[in-house]
């Protein structure tokens, strides 16, 4: 017989909880809907490059064997060896090359597809230098512009297995049309972008939130602000959960993180604004009230400025989606 004031275990009143962890980069990742939509195999040989524009569309790219080239607009060309993963979560350009590039910016190849799914630049015949798989993705949340803005604009990460493991598993499963396969696509790119975001070293990464949440000090701000969205945050109270002077914590959140702490808090409140009135939950009062403001009216204006149209105008014109 249980003790008098104890539960029996198994009883309604023994539950066992951990205190719930908020992780602010699972969020922005899960808000963002990844979906797969291209990938292939490429190899290469002798002296070849490939140049592509494709408007913001999150690349990645696996080095499976050998070595190749990577210039992305805007950053300095990197060398990728065996084992090196490069996520870009929102591309407008780039060149992939051999580890010589061509003198000539302007020269390109074309790529010869091969009987077994494969494509081939540079020179047709005998072993190739580099064989590599390639792919984009979409994130199909309307918000993936002011969510990717929270991102590194580059990961290059160099000797992770695990990556390059899932990395080929979204490229069988591309390539096959078996049961669930959209299903199975997108959970394999979920748990590939938080992979290779949590992988990328605090020295590696540009600014963004992967930098702030490898910066044990901003990480506590972080959190706190995407635990409780709805406190009405000042800088001086995230510099005392960062324990910090106020001056160091502002400085410390804008280089790390590229924005200012108010303006990183004011990018999350409106993602996750769109995201409920998208879902309906609620009118535009208990949304606002959801997202750490006082009023509606003070709601609408912050999120008519942010957005560009008003959230009643915005929650019609999604639903009817």
């Amino acid at each position: 017989m249980a003790m008098a004031g104890l539960a029996t275990i198994g009883s309604p009143a023994f539950v066992c909880r951990s205190p719930e962890v908020i992780d602010p980069l699972a969020e922005v990742v899960t808000l963002l809907q990844p979906e797969a939509r291209f990938s292939k195999l490429v190899i290469g040989a002798g002296c070849w490059r490939v140049r592509r524009s494709e408007a913001g569309q999150p690349f990645y790219c696996a080095i499976l064997e050998g070595s190749s080239r990577l210039a992305v607009d805007g950053h300095e060309p990197i060398t990728l060896q065996a084992g090196d993963f490069v996520l870009v979560p929102a591309a407008y350009g780039f060149a992939m090359s051999s580890l010589e590039p061509p003198e000539s910016e302007d020269f390109e190849t074309s790529p010869v597809a091969l009987p077994h799914g494969e494509f081939r630049h540079g020179i047709q015949t005998g072993p190739p230098d580099v064989r590599l798989l390639v792919g984009y993705c979409v994130f199909d949340s309307p918000d993936a512009a002011l969510l990717v803005s929270l991102l590194p604009q580059l990961v290059h990460i160099r000797g992770e297995r695990r990556l390059a493991t899932l990395v080929q598993l979204v490229g069988d499963e591309s390539c096959e049309q078996r049961p669930a396969r959209d299903v199975i696509l997108a959970r394999l790119l979920e748990v590939l972008l938080i992979e290779a975001l949590r992988s990328t070293a605090e020295t590696a990464a540009s600014p963004g939130l992967l930098r702030g949440l490898a910066d044990g000090r901003l990480a506590v701000a972080l959190r706190r602000m995407h635990e409780s969205p709805t406190r009405p945050w000042t800088v001086v109270q995230l510099a005392r959960e960062a324990a910090l002077s106020r001056s160091a914590f502002f400085e410390r959140f804008r280089r790390a993180v590229g924005v200012a702490p108010m303006e990183y808090l004011l990018a999350w409140r409106m993602a996750l604004a769109k995201d409920l009135l998208r879902r309906s939950e609620g009118g535009v009062g208990e949304v606002a009230e959801r997202v750490g403001y006082s009023s509606a009216s003070t709601f609408s204006v912050a999120f008519t400025r942010h957005v560009g149209v008003p959230p009643t105008r915005y929650m019609r014109e999604r639903t009817a989606l």
